[in-house]
């Protein structure tokens, strides 16, 4: 998979993306990431990128003529036109879903905004998507892009050991994950529970279930209504939703 970030501050982004395993995984080939620097595209001879929006308004905006030609490099080296996602507050907010489907194209770019934002020519012209990691405002697309980024790459075929990797982790399964212990056995006076270690793989299994069941209707409630979910979880649900009625 090759991925392409077009920004304004690509030392940012490269001290994210080549560390742990997403910097494994470009040591070892499996992912390309290119940052690419939407200052070398433009035309003006003191290297500005943003002007002040017509209308007036408080802040500058990025520029059409710069992003899109740094845009039509990126498509000229791939060979063709990659699937181009601009990170904004006002896109369609990230979810694991997504994240999936995505990691199963071979190209996509990511636009990072800046300032008050980009000319919206440029914007109709080339975007395919746009995507917010939450509802909350930053200083620029960045950060965004990089969490899309970890976000995708790890479910590319070879970046995890295997599936299980992250197909057990919350969210992926419209759950959130059960908790999880490591040795000692017994930290400040607080055991792990026995039945992770009764080598019953079977209980073990269930106890899991039910206790990613048992957070999520606790702490998430929403996601249960998109889950998938079997006659065992709906009769499990049923009976935590009932002792919760009896304490009230």
């Amino acid at each position: 998979m090759r991925i392409d970030i077009l920004t304004l501050f690509p030392d940012m982004c490269k001290a994210v993306y080549s560390e742990s395993i997403i910097g494994r995984a470009l040591s070892k080939g499996i992912i390309e990431i290119h940052s690419h620097n939407i200052r070398d595209f433009t035309q003006d001879k003191h290297k500005r990128v943003d002007d002040s929006p017509y209308g007036g308004g408080m802040g500058m905006l990025m520029q059409a003529q710069p992003i899109y030609d740094c845009y039509k490099s990126v498509c000229d080296s791939v060979g063709k036109k990659t699937h181009l996602i601009y990170l904004s507050p006002q896109g369609t907010v990230l979810t694991q879903k997504r994240a999936v489907e995505l990691s199963k194209l071979d190209n996509i770019t990511l636009l990072c905004g800046h300032y008050e934002g980009i000319d919206e020519r440029v914007l109709e012209e080339i975007v395919d998507e746009e995507i917010s990691i939450g509802d909350f405002v930053l200083t620029g697309g960045e950060l965004p892009a990089l969490v899309l980024i970890d976000c995708i790459a790890r479910m590319v075929d070879g970046v995890l050991p295997n599936e299980e990797a992250f197909s057990c982790e919350s969210h992926y399964s419209g759950l959130l994950e059960h908790p999880q212990y490591t040795k000692p056995y017994e930290w400040n006076g607080i055991k792990v529970p026995d039945v992770l270690i009764s080598g019953h793989h079977a209980n073990i299994e269930k106890w899991k279930r039910e206790q990613s069941l048992k957070r999520t209707f606790e702490r998430r409630p929403d996601l249960l209504e998109n889950a998938s979910l079997s006659d065992f979880d709906r009769k499990f649900l049923d009976n935590l939703k009932n002792s919760v009625e009896d304490l009230d």
